[in-house]
């Protein structure tokens, strides 16, 4: 198998976890509170604008064409299309402007920010596109998974719908050959190390959410 196939059969017990999620499960069903997913969105604002940054060292850094095309595209439909998502959800939801741009990083969303900017700046360009592909490869699974058993009519229909459109899932496609390819042709010491940032970064997808359900705020 691939790297990606192997190390997304490693995970299937937190892959499990993830799509057991309350917050994932009221979202399909529309009984999410409108508090917590108010908060998801503030803190999706505030991890996006940070994940444009990764994706866009991740375009500087890559060795080929076609990494530097398909993570420079990530950069932009990260700033553009999702926050264009979340303004519509923001009038949904009664986020203010003002909201949105005091809103205070959650220590999930800091924890994840910062670990995928020190993957970008301390580590190798392969360990740092292995933990960008959760995002992406987490997200598609998540979205195919809900959307057949979703509620309908749902007030989150356009988040599910989003994350479970086949333009998606081949966006991740494309970002997962590209990682596959980096696996390739590394040694297994970085092949280790990618592994190592798969997981980590697919952990703190689960702590997102968890976060978001919790309204979690710091505790001091």
């Amino acid at each position: 198998m691939s790297f990606c196939d192997t190390i997304w059969e490693e995970i299937a017990p937190l892959r499990r976890a993830i799509l057991a999620q309350p917050f994932l499960s009221e979202l399909a069903n529309g009984s999410l509170a409108p508090e917590s997913f108010r908060h998801y969105i503030v803190q999706d604002s505030l991890y996006l604008a940070e994940y444009a940054r990764a994706l866009a060292i991740a375009a500087a850094r890559a060795p080929t064409a076609a990494g530097r095309l398909e993570f420079s595209d990530g950069a932009k439909v990260a700033v553009q299309v999702e926050e264009a998502l979340h303004q519509a959800f923001f009038a949904q939801f009664g986020v203010t402007a003002e909201m949105a741009q005091t809103g205070e990083a959650s220590p999930a969303c800091l924890g994840y920010t910062s670990y995928l900017a020190s993957l970008a700046a301390t580590r190798s360009y392969e360990e740092l596109i292995a933990g960008i592909l959760p995002c992406f490869w987490v997200y598609w699974e998540v979205g195919c998974a809900i959307k057949p058993r979703a509620a309908s009519p749902n007030p989150y229909a356009a988040w599910i719908d989003t994350y479970a459109a086949p333009s998606f899932g081949e966006a991740t496609d494309r970002v997962r050959a590209l990682v596959d390819e980096a696996a390739a042709n590394a040694t297994p010491t970085t092949r280790a190390a990618m592994a190592t940032a798969f997981r980590n970064a697919a952990r703190y997808e689960w702590m997102f959410w968890d976060s978001a359900y919790r309204r979690e705020q710091w505790p001091i």
